[in-house]
């Protein structure tokens, strides 16, 4: 592959101490389950396990096969602790 015909992509992940943001020259059609996977997090993070993360683009969720465009930013979310609507239920019943 040419560079010129290679578009510039990120992959980023955050785990519980750090986060990855790992810049990628692809070829035009890669998809977004290819970045992650190139991107090599479970090197670069051990917790990593993709399993249970869900994809996503800008912050809009993606499946693994959706195709990338120039400038994209993959997002890779751990999945929830705890359920947010629970939790908030929790600390209204506390502070009661």
């Amino acid at each position: 592959m040419q560079a010129e015909d290679a578009i510039a992509v990120e992959v980023v992940y955050c785990c519980a101490d750090e986060q990855h943001v790992v810049r990628l020259a692809v070829r035009p059609g890669t998809t977004v389950g290819e970045a992650v996977r190139l991107a090599e997090m479970n090197e670069r993070c051990p917790q990593f396990d993709e399993q249970g993360t869900t994809l996503g683009v800008y912050g809009r969720v993606v499946a693994p096969d959706g195709v990338l465009e120039a400038g994209d930013r993959v997002e890779i979310s751990r999945p929830l602790i705890a359920d947010p609507k629970q939790a908030r239920r929790r600390r209204a019943l506390r502070e009661r």
